[in-house]
């Protein structure tokens, strides 16, 4: 919260969203936005069923572990953007648009749950990437998972949320991630 005051208030976010505007970023924006959705999914659910094909008990287990770090961070994401209501930046151009980054509507739903602060999307990506990375331990893992989180961050940032909302769902799933990947010597 208070590096998001900050990052805000100073004009940061604004400015940050002026000097990244622009259609080279969009083919990545569009890969964080689609990855960022499917890629959750996909992941626990394929670890579960290459763990239930190959009989791997503890691989079913980690499965299970990157489907709760990202339900959990999807869960609270939904929480505080029900309460905070920030304006969403316009990802495709600026023409003629006010300075919005300050724009919250605190207060029950008054704007929706998908928009907003903090950003889902970096949120998800940070908590599954980093319980794959802390439960299994293999060189690959931690690059692609990595790569992964740095490349729905970055996307989201450039395109559809503001730089605070990123880094306040990167924050907020890393949290996740730790939290849930907390007792991983349970899963040998």
């Amino acid at each position: 919260m208070v590096l998001t005051s900050v990052l805000v208030l100073t004009g940061f976010d604004w400015a940050f969203y002026e000097a990244t505007r622009s259609a080279l970023w969009h083919p990545l924006v569009w890969t964080a936005g689609i990855g960022g959705f499917f890629v959750p999914v996909l992941v626990p659910l394929g670890l579960y069923l290459v763990g239930e094909t190959r009989r791997d008990d503890r691989l079913m287990r980690i499965a299970g572990r990157v489907a709760q770090a990202v339900v959990i961070a999807s869960l609270l994401t939904i929480l505080y953007k029900a309460f905070t209501g920030r304006l969403e930046p316009d990802f495709m151009y600026m023409v003629g648009i006010d300075d919005i980054s300050r724009e919250f509507n605190v207060g029950f739903l008054r704007h929706g749950i998908f928009w907003g602060w903090p950003s889902s999307h970096a949120a998800v990506a940070s908590a599954g990437a980093l319980v794959l990375v802390r439960l299994v331990r293999m060189r690959l893992v931690t690059i692609a998972a990595c790569a992964y989180a740095l490349i729905v961050c970055v996307g989201a940032a450039v395109g559809f949320h503001w730089l605070s909302d990123v880094v306040a769902g990167a924050i907020l799933g890393t949290l996740v991630g730790i939290v849930v990947s907390k007792d991983a010597d349970l899963l040998k």
